[in-house]
């Protein structure tokens, strides 16, 4: 009897030891390591640090770098928020959370930009980083020279999403500053992380830091990330009259701890933070065209303040002088008409007088065909002010602009060079472009054009051959061009 009491003793022994070694030993060992780190917005201040600097995985989180860099190339005029996107088989099979975006499907950036801003989609990150640098490699490389301009020295980008891949690592210090950046380089995309829920171009979407934005007050973002390697994961902003707060935490244990962790170190932040503070923002890093552009774009805006005047030879002359104080007169009221885009007014207004004035002291055959005078370039494109930034995630805004003045008479054919999403983006192409082929462009009107679907951008005041010369010449540099007729 005393033999068969124990034998079932020994078996639950047997048994528990079994879940210890198969289940609780290794669901410890897996258990993601702790980190956190506090700073005031403001000036930088570190205000609490535990294994800041240790390398971890990210999750989500790297998504902030994703949507950093699409803010990045929407600024410089590389891709636009209505550019529609192709998805790739590739993004489409992203496992969740996603959209549910599908292979061959088309949509527009911005929705892209909301989905991995809001909702986390791995597809959309994806396909942010393919329509910016042809491949998820590419594109990570990109992450990782710009987390580096960004003082990130700690951090390294494999994807675009966040998913666990070995060498895809963080620190807690590291996506602070990034952060950082994301407040207060582009605030006028800042609003998208305290959105409780938006609609993504194919179905609505719920925010996945919604709890926090509810529970702690003043919070405003930023970014959530959860993988088993991980753990639970936030970087959190919070405002509270004039003081700002930078929270991050990773390997939370679940998403009510992890949030409560938060919430614990915003209000010691809070505490340890002066009541006024200097805000001194952060350097903006530099701007990485996309390797498949090369660094055309970046090179022509620094190589030189605007054309020189090219020498009068008679294939090249102004068919009768110009006078240049009647230009100067209808520049300074075009520009007028333009003031809400135009914050470098000054550098704007000695570039034009100065090239024009020299242009006119430039004797020109009578000869020559009327192609027009060299009109001035600024070294800089006009920054676009506050309140069309911050409605162009949301729709196009402006009226129909005209950039360039000319003289080129009663031709009316020219060349289309894109569509935008803003007045400002169609602006800057015109710059660019124009910069780039001088030699077929020089003397057209620059006129963007707004239509119901974006902003055209447009060189008017061309004859049908010359309009189709410049058209060939700008698709053998790989861009966008077709012609434009008499309307």
């Amino acid at each position: 009897m005393k033999v068969r009491r124990t034998w079932p003793a020994r078996y639950g022994l047997y048994a528990f030891a079994v879940l210890w070694m198969l289940v609780v030993l290794p669901l410890s060992a897996a258990a993601a390591p702790y980190a956190a780190f506090v700073m005031d917005a403001r000036t930088g201040e570190v205000l609490h640090s535990r294994n800041a600097d240790t390398r971890l995985h990210p999750a989500s989180l790297t998504k902030m770098m994703t949507l950093y860099i699409a803010f990045q190339a929407v600024e410089n005029g590389e891709i636009s928020l209505d550019t529609k996107v192709k998805i790739s088989r590739f993004a489409a099979s992203e496992p969740p959370s996603k959209l549910g975006l599908k292979s061959g499907q088309r949509i527009a950036f911005r929705y892209l930009i909301r989905a991995a801003a809001i909702k986390s989609a791995n597809d959309a990150a994806t396909a942010i980083g393919e329509a910016l640098e042809g491949s998820e490699a590419a594109f990570a490389r990109r992450m990782t020279r710009t987390a580096k301009e960004l003082g990130m020295t700690r951090t390294t980008f494999k994807n675009a999403h966040g998913l666990t891949e070995s060498g895809h690592m963080s620190t807690a210090r590291d996506m602070s500053l990034l952060g950082r950046h994301v407040l207060y380089d582009y605030p006028e995309y800042y609003n998208l992380f305290s959105r409780r829920s938006t609609h993504a171009g194919v179905r609505d979407v719920a925010n996945t830091n919604r709890r926090l934005l509810a529970a702690y007050r003043g919070a405003d973002g930023i970014k959530t990330g959860y993988t088993r390697a991980a753990g639970f994961n936030l970087v959190a902003s919070a405002e509270r009259g004039q003081e700002r707060i930078i929270a991050t935490v990773f390997g939370g244990t679940s998403t009510i701890a992890r949030n409560a962790r938060v919430a614990e170190l915003l209000d010691m932040g809070f505490k340890r933070a002066p009541s006024r503070a200097t805000v001194r923002k952060p350097q903006k890093p530099s701007y990485f065209a996309s390797s498949r552009q090369g660094t055309r774009d970046a090179t022509i805006m620094t190589a030189s303040l605007r054309p020189q005047i090219r020498p009068t030879v008679a294939s090249a002359a102004v068919a009768s002088p110009v006078n240049a104080e009647d230009i100067i007169a209808a520049v300074e009221e075009a520009k007028t008409s333009t003031a809400s885009i135009a914050s470098t007014t000054g550098i704007l207004n000695s570039d034009i007088k100065s090239a024009l004035i020299e242009a006119q002291e430039t004797p020109a055959p009578s000869t020559a065909a009327p192609l027009g005078g060299v009109a001035p370039v600024s070294i800089r494109p006009a920054m676009r002010p506050k309140d069309l930034i911050n409605a162009s995630l949301d729709q196009p805004v402006g009226n129909e602009v005209v950039t360039r003045l000319s003289t080129s008479g009663g031709r009316q054919w020219g060349v289309n060079v894109g569509q935008f999403g803003s007045r400002y983006l169609a602006e800057r192409a015109l710059l660019t472009t124009a910069l780039t082929e001088m030699e077929t462009l020089d003397g057209t009107l620059r006129k963007v054009v707004r239509r119901p679907t974006g902003f055209d951008a447009n060189f008017l005041g061309m004859t049908e051959d010359s309009a189709d010369l410049a058209c060939r010449r700008l698709e053998a540099r790989n861009i966008s061009c077709k012609t434009v007729g008499p309307s």
